[in-house]
């Protein structure tokens, strides 16, 4: 073939699915492919072999994997799967027997294995002696300005409706360094917001009992509060997920206070009946959970506090329900995700007695939805004339989409810019709003021009690549 004409390079197709950890390996794949010469394309029609990263958490997102999984078998017939359902290859190949390749979550080099063997690497004589381009950042599936960044993998608790630890295996941190200097590249690359996940941040560095690491000149542990420490150097906004209750949570309230990291919190509580709690194997202190929460918000006033609960659940008496709705009215929660309890192959609350009707979960969850709708919607108005600090996702015609530090990207609410095409407004950009208006989940208002409110401290100057 001519110089003219040369050979094309070998073209993957990518589905990636389940969760925001399950996307950061979906990204660290994608960028292998790329650093050894793959393309990446958007449609089945295009590629040579599609690679499907999986979740296998919940029954639903089984069925959602295996359609995912037959729809690219359907259109494209190559087929390589990845991710948490990949743990339990039986199930793929009783669905799809013709899949090329299986392999877990995380497990980088099996599906690069497969790839290679389903579609061998274009070799050229010419272009395999130059170094392959790697920034540190690779390939992001987020819009430009906000990034995850996975500091875990795995967990070691053993709460009785979760699979997870089977599938992801026990916690294991990375180095502290090693987070920060991602974090670095990825704000030198033009993100404005990390999102820091894991399956247990707040375990962080217990399994290498808390190692230091050098950056910038500077010890950090491997640590909860040493790692936001460290983040809140890059000048951008830093936010916790998946923070399991344990006490030392309280460590990293007074960097909330001070600005250092978003004063937000997501972290899953599960229930507030301390029995169900025992059954869920959770941390059962309720009256101590609400103690913290009421210091949490004397220490930070504005921290916004998010949670997952389970309704339902096996053995759940409509006592131990309405313990969980005076909770909800107590706690005054600002964001709250909820699920009626579905079991899980593989998870021990299968075996537990005395299982909940399912007319009686769905009816439970509607009461649970409709209590916290009130108490969301209650907060969301008591910040009508306030001035909210937003991060910019997108222009849509005249209004500008935004979030503020209340709202963390897909799962929370947005702040509806109404003159933000009128001022010029872009995605990435923060900027002060006056909000006007709230309902049951958003905030709406105007942007300020810079300079506006003197009472709003604006954030440092990034590093400059």
């Amino acid at each position: 073939m001519s110089a003219l004409n040369p050979t094309p390079n070998p073209r993957v197709g990518f589905v990636s699915l389940g969760c925001p950890k399950a996307l950061v390996d979906s990204e660290r794949i994608l960028t292998q492919l790329r650093v050894e010469g793959y393309d990446i394309v958007q449609t089945y029609d295009d590629a040579d072999v599609v690679v499907a990263n999986t979740c296998g958490f919940i029954d639903s997102a089984v069925a959602e994997s295996l359609d995912a999984i037959g729809e690219a078998l359907a259109e494209n017939g190559r087929v390589i799967v990845t991710g948490c359902l990949g743990k339990r290859a039986d199930v793929i190949r009783q669905a799809h027997p013709d899949v090329l390749a299986i392999s877990g979550p995380a497990d980088y080099a099996s599906v690069m294995t497969a790839v290679h063997a389903a579609l061998p690497p274009r070799h050229d004589p010419f272009a395999d002696l130059l170094p392959r381009r790697d920034d540190g950042i690779g390939i992001k599936l987020t819009p430009k300005h906000y990034a995850y960044l996975k500091i875990s993998e795995g967990c070691n608790h053993r709460c009785s409706f979760c699979i997870i630890p089977s599938m992801r295996g026990d916690l294991v941190s990375r180095p502290v360094d090693d987070v920060l200097r991602e974090a670095e590249k990825l704000v030198m690359g033009g993100v404005r917001e990390l999102l820091v996940v894991s399956q247990d941040t707040s375990a962080y560095g217990v399994d290498v009992r808390y190692a230091e690491r050098e950056w910038r000149g500077r010890a950090y542990q491997t640590r909860m509060k040493s790692l936001c420490e460290g983040l809140s150097q890059l000048g951008v906004w830093s936010r916790l997920h998946y923070v399991y209750p344990y006490p030392h949570v309280d460590d990293v309230i007074p960097l909330m206070a001070e600005g250092k990291v978003l004063p937000y919190l997501d972290i899953p509580f599960q229930h507030a009946s301390p029995r169900v709690l025992r059954l869920m194997k959770r941390p059962g202190a309720v009256e101590k959970t609400l103690e913290r929460v009421q210091n949490w918000r004397r220490l930070c006033p504005d921290i916004t506090l998010r949670s997952t609960f389970i309704v339902g659940f096996p053995g759940e008496t409509e006592a131990e329900f309405e313990e969980l709705l005076d909770f909800l009215d107590e706690a005054q929660l600002d964001r709250v995700g909820a699920f009626a309890y579905s079991p899980v192959e593989g998870a021990a609350a299968n075996d537990l007695p005395d299982p909940v009707r399912e007319e009686v979960k769905q009816e439970r969850l509607a009461r649970f939805m409709e209590r916290q709708a009130e108490i969301s919607a209650a907060r969301l108005e008591a910040k009508v004339g306030t001035v909210q600090r937003c991060l910019v996702d997108s222009v849509d015609g005249e209004l500008a989409i935004a979030r503020s530090k209340a709202d963390a990207p897909e799962i929370d609410g947005v702040v509806q810019i109404q003159n933000g095409e009128a001022m010029g407004l872009r995605a990435g950009q923060f900027v002060d709003v006056e909000i006007l208006g709230s309902d049951d989940h958003d905030l709406y208002g105007e942007a300020r021009p810079p300079g506006a409110d003197p009472r709003t401290t604006p954030l440092p100057v990034l590093a400059q690549a």
